[in-house]
């Protein structure tokens, strides 16, 4: 324990910063064609600066000779926020009810000072304009701006929530003043030295992070580190009505919690680590912080929390102080009874569990993936209006023009056959030096939308077929290829993930079909809660469309945390039929049945838990955020309450010894089962 709170206190008086993505391209394979050409801008110098976008109309009307003096006004009055050297422009709208001014800033400047130039910048934009004329600031600038403002303070938020939450469960799990105060303690302790780590990480291994993936990486820290608390204090306290040294029964409950919580959170963290080999920056990031995280959540589970539990003794559980020769509840309790109703009706509960499922997953089909810059918001901030304002009455893509970067002998070429494309509207020369022009490419179609994604997919056929070395970049073209990217890691990840979880469970349980069957269960759970939630984001929130990394970071979440519930449940029940002796499909089904009744409690109020802390993501204003906390909270009930609790255990009885082929419990030992009927017990097992 000493040492534990020195090094706790060591690491976290560290300080240690971490390395933090802050740029356009931090969610693009660094070998994407908008990477490439961004890059290639930077050393040119033509991204040298980006516009804020001051859009100004009258609701529709058409402005009059007054607005538009302001308008010329207001170009001069912004001009101090412009970058040094750079002139603010400004641009009447062809349907005369609109205009904007354009203030060019600095590419490089860092997301703190461009939150106080955005902030400013609206500020100065609505004085001393004619009533009625309205001013906003959109642009990428200020896109980058608000979503910054949505992680201020967000881990403060983030964590303060958290722990309330975690708090208020762990207070109605125990119904004791005191015993919550522990695992809370030692996993807020945890999460804090998580996050120090995962700094470490950023700096030795180079990956960055963001208020996304520290946010995740918390609430995985919280959510696993107190599940795995609640399984220990759960052996612990059955075992503390065995025997009377509070150690003794702390070493046995080890014994038999430790190796289903390190496969549990092993399957999490090495599934994590699939993420590595993502295309997705920021998808890496999720998951080398997250590995870290969990790697974390259990080393102090297993090595702080029992030596923790200890130095208070029995009174740690007052009221309900647990007293050796006392009755397990557990064992003729709720659960006991729900096992009992389940396996004795196998096929019918499993049907019912199924086509429960199989009705929830109904509303993928008109699943849509992939959100523009305008549909990250739960809210509605200036840029997103402002951005819509733009949209109704220029040309939708002259505030984030594409870009073609390209040798300067070839431009002239290119610019003709880019003109030529559908959902081109313009194309300018926009600088260019050491022997490299670039382009800007004025798209009809809206940003990041399917239309604007094929126009881009034409500007880059028109241009490589004029010159082979052309780079399209943008706006657009990033969300094109963060879409390939995201399609390239689900089709790569997911396997892996399958494979690891499958492998850990085939060298846990020693069983070809109870492997298959359980990731079978996980898999079902989250396409059902995939679809569920589809569901309720169309009707109840409004949501136009899945973010790319949603169905990716559900699917790891809930198929390797999932599985967690289903080891518990399952090495319970191989210990309890290896301890039976007898391999008959009913000593089986009564495995099953009484490891449900142990285990059905601490494992519920688990899922429970997890369900809140990851619905807790839903307090930041971020789409992405809300849709990971919903899916996986509510996969979490769904596989706790029916997949876990009634689904798998009718599976078990159903397929009964078979469940454990290849492995010694699926054999029937004749004589060790008639031996045992009679009342004699085998030589061998004396």
């Amino acid at each position: 324990m000493v040492v534990a709170i020195l090094f706790s206190g060591a690491l976290l008086g560290a300080g240690i910063e971490a390395k933090v993505a802050d740029n356009s391209t931090s969610n693009l394979p660094t070998d994407a064609e908008s990477a490439q050409a961004a890059r290639l801008q930077d050393r040119l110098g033509t991204a040298e600066f980006t516009p804020a976008i001051v859009v100004l109309d009258r609701g529709g009307v058409p402005l009059t000779e007054a607005d538009r003096a302001a308008v010329a006004q207001q170009a001069q009055a912004l001009q101090q926020y412009a970058a040094a050297g750079q002139q603010t422009f400004p641009v009447f709208a062809d349907d005369g009810a609109a205009a904007f001014i354009g203030v060019p800033i600095a590419a490089d400047t860092s997301e703190e000072d461009l939150g106080t130039i955005v902030d400013d910048l609206r500020a100065a934009a609505v004085k001393d304009l004619p009533d009625g004329l309205d001013a906003q600031v959109t642009g990428g600038p200020a896109f980058v701006a608000d979503l910054s403002k949505v992680f201020d303070g967000a881990d403060t938020r983030l964590l303060t929530v958290t722990a309330g939450v975690v708090a208020l469960l762990l207070l109605i799990t125990y119904r004791s003043p005191w015993l919550w105060l522990v695992p809370l303690a030692v996993v807020g302790v945890a999460d804090q030295v998580a996050a120090q780590l995962v700094a470490v990480g950023t700096q030795v291994f180079g990956f960055p992070t963001d208020g996304a993936s520290t946010g995740i990486t918390s609430v995985l820290v919280f959510g696993a580190g107190t599940n795995y608390a609640l399984l220990i204090i759960a052996r612990y306290r059955e075992e503390l009505r065995r025997v009377e040294d509070r150690y003794d029964a702390m070493r046995a409950a080890l014994d038999a919690a430790a190796p289903a919580i390190l496969a549990s959170s092993g399957t999490v963290v090495l599934a994590l680590l699939c993420l590595g080999l993502a295309d997705n920056p920021s998808s890496r990031s999720i998951g080398f912080g997250g590995a870290i995280g969990i790697a974390t959540a259990v080393a102090y589970a297993l090595l702080v929390l029992p030596a923790a539990m200890t130095c208070f003794g029995r009174r740690l559980f007052w009221p309900f102080v647990p007293r050796v020769g006392q009755q397990d509840p557990t064992r003729d309790g709720f659960w006991a009874r729900v096992g009992a109703g389940v396996t004795a009706r196998p096929v019918v509960v499993s049907v019912v569990g199924v086509v429960v499922l199989v009705a929830l997953a109904l509303p993928l089909v008109g699943l849509k993936v992939g959100l523009s810059d305008t549909e990250q918001f739960r809210a509605t901030p200036e840029s997103v209006t402002g951005q819509e304002v733009l949209a109704e009455h220029f040309a939708a893509g002259s505030s984030q023009p594409t870009t073609v970067v390209l040798p300067a002998g070839s431009s002239d070429r290119v610019a003709e056959a880019v003109r030529g494309v559908d959902g081109v509207q313009q194309v300018e020369p926009a600088g260019g030096a050491d022997g490299t022009a670039v382009l800007s490419v004025v798209l009809t179609t809206d940003p990041a939308s399917e239309q604007a994604f094929d126009a881009v997919r034409a500007v880059r056929t028109a241009a490589h077929a004029v010159e082979p070395d052309a780079l399209v970049g943008g706006p657009d073209a990033e969300s094109l290829d963060a879409a390939d990217a995201a399609d390239h890691d689900q089709r790569l990840i997911v396997p892996l993930i399958l494979g690891v979880v499958l492998l850990v469970l085939l060298v846990l349980l020693r069983s070809v079909v109870a492997a298959v069957v359980l990731v079978l269960t996980v898999v079902a759970t989250y396409v059902a809660s995939l679809g569920a939630s589809w569901w309720a984001f169309t009707h109840w929130f409004g949501f136009p469309a899945l973010d790319l990394s949603v169905p990716l970071l559900s699917f790891l979440f809930l198929v390797a945390l999932g599985v967690d519930y289903n080891i518990f449940l399952t090495t319970r029940a191989k210990e309890e039929a290896e301890a039976a002796g007898t391999h008959e499909d009913e000593d089986t089904a009564e495995a099953i049945r009484v490891a449900l009744a142990v285990t059905g409690g601490v494992i519920t109020s688990a899922g429970i838990l997890l369900a809140s802390v990851f619905t807790v993501l839903g307090v930041l204003p971020l789409i992405v955020l809300t849709q990971i906390g919903v899916i996986v909270g509510f996969g979490v009930l769904l596989d706790t309450l029916l997949v876990r609790s009634v689904l798998v255990p009718a599976l078990v009885a159903l397929l009964g010894r078979r469940f454990w082929w290849p492995g010694g419990l699926s054999r029937h030992d004749a004589t060790t089962a008639a031996s045992t009927r009679q009342g004699v017990v085998p030589v061998t097992d004396v």
